[in-house]
């Protein structure tokens, strides 16, 4: 109940504009300007209780307690490391980020990149920091977390080894808002090791907001060149990579002295004019700070003699900088991949500049209920998260000439880093796009079933089902209606996500829902109308009195059952028949009469016929995904979340549904649809309870 509640106040915070870059979350409830206050007034540098300076928030395994990559290290602030530590010296830039001993150049490239806007800059590390005016020992940042952005508070207590800072740092020694920059990042990741090796896409998006795109550059399309120049010019931010076939390549050093498996910064892309005849030059950078490329248009190559002096001074330094120039025919050969994130985002494949329009969603997969699998799971698969997609205006100037609407879809598994701790890895995910058919378009309070998508095609999918943390895909599809259904590949496997759909026209998109409603049909009987053998039977059973208690029914159903073999249960329990007693009794005796009685038998031979027919596998109990289908043909209509709660209420540990908890959870339906019926105000879908009226229905 308390993850419910905090999800409805995240979502009524959301509709107030908490989670924007300007009204953060404070991460872990902690506000900078409030601690920053209370440490100056009680004249204490911050200590932040939240990120603890020991061994723990350093890491697990490599950087664990036992590692000797740990030995040594002391936790020590700026002011014990330089006479005057500056937080940001004459403006960010490149040089202030040099990587130490964390695999996490990905990460530094990010970085990198982020300097070159000094405005997109300002959003991830907020002015006015400082170690003079008002230094407090405390320090925020803010990064953008699986569809929020969050304020992130850290103290400047940072892990040093023989005086100097164990990971990034400046090229001065001196300037430290790239090593607490990276600190706090490491705080919302759990610790140090969890940066360990990564995507640079993944820190772009962090630092953004934006959404990414990933060109294999065996591949690269024609005007990429033109792609990567415009990007650039719009602030976008660009990493590049060479890949690896063996760990033993890791971080090894080519011929011409580029490195593999490293993250590197894409800074510059220009075109100038060598011996009379143009040539196009992408600039890159080393988040090392050293190692650079040897080969043509590289610093001190004999290329830059033939390129004019007014074109040369704009582009030519030499430096052991770690960035340098190489023409984009040898950065298509030399590197493997290029990452863009949009931060508009744009619509970098179009030579006009035009914004997306983004929507975003949260959902989750939870065994038992929506952890459907993919398309090779056709029992299970439509039981995933839905969202629909109404698509009606086609893109301005398509580049083939086709008309169509540009989707880019990105779907994001929330918390890996955090997860490596407890040695849990993401899991391979993916989606598939299906038309809606006629019959269901317009209408979004609906689930489609196996029987719409398990007899069409997917028009898209996902280009793979890829165990990363964000899988995103770009397609034109023919004006239409759609839904989007995202899952891992394996059913049954809980986890959160992020659902992002951008699109160049504006569309309506929205998850499916179904309605809640039931059509519950009341039997009409009289005593004329039971059977007089169900009379005798009745007599037999219920006594003198001619009226059934709790613990005669129980006894009653569990006979019942105990002789059939097509249904498995561990008997009815007397809580079982404490509810059919309080929907059945109607004379409120606390025991069954003639005709509730057989009013009874009807419904739980009802039951019984809908157990068996959707019981697929014969197993004489109810999957939990089988149930979906069940409910609805007992006359309930329910959506995911309530479906997760009676799978919550009634299943073993196998998410199996005996036949007992079956007719419990329907029985228990048919009660609570009366009681909100009998309740509600003026048909307005709520009702108002009373402190009594509330244990009543709550005991029940």
């Amino acid at each position: 109940m308390t993850s419910t509640a905090d999800r409805l106040a995240r979502q009524k915070g959301r509709e107030e504009g908490i989670g924007t870059n300007q009204k953060a979350v404070k991460y872990s409830n902690q506000d900078y300007a409030t601690l920053r206050q209370q440490c100056l007034e009680r004249g204490r540098l911050f200590e932040d209780n939240c990120f603890p300076a020991e061994q723990k928030s350093l890491g697990y395994k490599e950087l664990g307690p036992y590692s000797p990559k740990t030995r040594g290290v002391v936790w020590k602030r700026p002011m014990e490391l330089c006479f005057k530590p500056k937080f940001i010296d004459g403006g960010a830039t490149r040089t202030d980020i040099c990587q130490g001993a964390l695999g996490d150049c990905w990460l530094l490239a990010a970085i990198a990149s982020l300097t070159l806007d000094q405005r997109i800059l300002a959003r991830v590390v907020p002015h006015g920091q400082s170690f003079t005016n008002g230094y407090a020992g405390i320090f925020h940042f803010q990064f953008w977390q699986f569809g929020e952005w969050v304020d992130v508070v850290v103290d400047d207590r940072l892990p040093t080894r023989h005086g100097k800072l164990l990971f990034v740092h400046s090229e001065e020694g001196s300037e430290f808002w790239s090593a607490l920059m990276e600190k706090a990042y490491v705080k919302v990741n759990g610790c140090y090791e969890a940066l360990a090796g990564g995507n640079t896409i993944e820190g772009f998006e962090d630092f953004t907001g934006g959404i990414a795109e990933v060109y294999a550059l065996d591949k690269a399309p024609i005007q990429l060149f033109h792609i990567i120049k415009k990007a650039l010019s719009l602030g976008s931010l660009l990493g590049c990579s060479i890949e690896i076939t063996s760990s033993n390549e890791s971080e090894a050093v080519t011929a011409l002295k580029l490195v593999k498996g490293h993250a590197y910064s894409v800074t510059g892309a220009e075109e100038v004019h060598f011996r009379d005849r143009p040539i196009q030059l992408v600039c890159i950078r080393n988040p090392w700070g050293q190692v650079e490329w040897t080969g043509p248009w590289s610093d001190g190559s004999s290329e830059w003699k033939h390129v004019s002096e007014d074109e040369k001074s704009k582009l030519y330094h030499v430096a052991n900088d770690g960035e340098f120039w190489m023409a984009y025919s040898d950065f298509i050969t030399q590197f493997s991949n290029l990452e863009i994130c949009n931060l508009s985002p744009d619509a970098l494949m179009s030579d006009d500049v035009s914004h997306w329009n983004n929507y975003q969603y949260e959902g989750m997969w939870r065994i038992g209920s929506t952890a459907g699998g993919c398309r090779n799971n056709p029992a299970t698969f439509s039981s995933n998260p839905q969202f629909v997609v109404r698509l009606e205006d086609v893109d301005d100037d398509p580049l083939d000439g086709e008309d169509g609407c540009t989707l880019l879809v990105g779907l994001m598994q929330k918390d890996g880093r955090r997860q490596k701790r407890l040695k849990c890895d993401l899991e391979p995910i993916g989606f598939a796009i299906y038309e809606v058919p006629d019959q269901y378009k317009g209408d979004s309070n609906v689930h489609l079933g196996p029987d719409v998508l398990l007899r069409q095609r997917a028009v898209a999918m996902s280009s793979r089902f890829i165990d990363v943390r964000e899988v995103c895909d770009r397609f034109k599809l023919p004006p239409g209606e759609y839904v989007i259904v995202p899952s891992t590949f394996n059913p049954h496997k809980k986890g959160s996500f992020i659902l992002r759909v951008f699109s160049e026209k504006q569309t309506a998109t929205s998850p499916t829902q179904a309605d809640i409603k039931a059509q519950i049909e009341e039997e009409d009987v009289s005593e004329s109308d039971v059977d007089p053998q169900f009379k005798k039977l009745f007599r037999q059973v219920a006594g003198n009195d001619m009226e059934v208690s709790v613990f005669e029914l129980v006894t009653i159903l569990n006979h019942v059952v105990a002789h059939r073999s097509d249904i498995k249960t561990d008997g009815f329990r007397l809580e079982t028949g404490r509810l059919i007693v309080c929907l059945m009794d109607k004379d409120e005796s606390a025991m069954l009469g003639l005709i509730e009685f057989h009013l009874l038998w009807i419904k739980i031979q009802k039951y019984l016929e809908i157990f068996k027919y959707f019981d697929n596998d014969n197993s004489g109990t109810m999957s939990s995904h089988e149930m979906r289908g069940a409910v609805t043909a007992a006359g309930f209509q329910v959506n995911s979340c309530v479906l997760q709660s009676i799978v919550n209420r009634y299943a073993d540990a196998q998410y199996a549904i005996d036949f007992d908890s079956f007719v419990s959870c329907l029985i228990k339906l048919e009660m609570l649809f009366k009681m909100f019926k009998a309740l509600e105000k003026a048909g307005t879908g709520k009702m108002e309870l009373d402190i009594q009226q509330w244990l009543c229905m709550a005991i029940y």
